[in-house]
């Protein structure tokens, strides 16, 4: 923003060397657009400095969050079953209480919507191929 204050500051300077008077029309026009654009570069400022102070204010809360994550889950990091989605290379994490779950459930990446598992026994997920009747499952089985 710096640069702007510069270029109207320069911009005053020539309407000064150039005698340019405020007791003709043109002279009071060119004179005004000068002092808008230098409001312009002093709320510009303003601005990036409301900007650094969000911005701050985001870190600590997101820092306060971290911490409080912590705390509820007691600083122990759940467990979570990890695929990569074939389409689009997506890492996907979920419970790995599905696998076991009697219904069944299918897991897709929240990228591309394609399904990376399911949680019974004709799926191959994206990242193991299964053993079915004896011969390897494609990792990309589509259902």
């Amino acid at each position: 923003m710096s640069d702007l204050k510069s270029k109207v500051a320069y911009l005053q300077g020539l309407s000064k060397g150039m005698n340019i008077s405020e007791d003709n029309k043109e002279g009071k026009l060119l004179n005004s657009i000068i002092d808008v654009l230098g409001e312009f570069a002093d709320s510009f400022d303003q601005l990036e400095d409301a900007q650094e102070q969000l911005e701050d204010y985001i870190e600590t809360v997101d820092d306060d969050l971290y911490t409080l994550e912590n705390e509820l889950h007691g600083g122990e990091e759940e467990d979570y079953v990890e695929v990569d989605c074939p389409r689009c290379g997506e890492t996907v994490l979920f419970d790995p209480g599905i696998i076991e779950d009697d219904e069944v459930i299918e897991v897709t990446c929240p990228n591309c919507d394609e399904v990376v598992f399911v949680n019974d026994d004709t799926f191959a997920s994206a990242d193991e191929a299964e053993e079915l009747d004896g011969q390897a499952a494609p990792a990309d089985e589509d259902i």
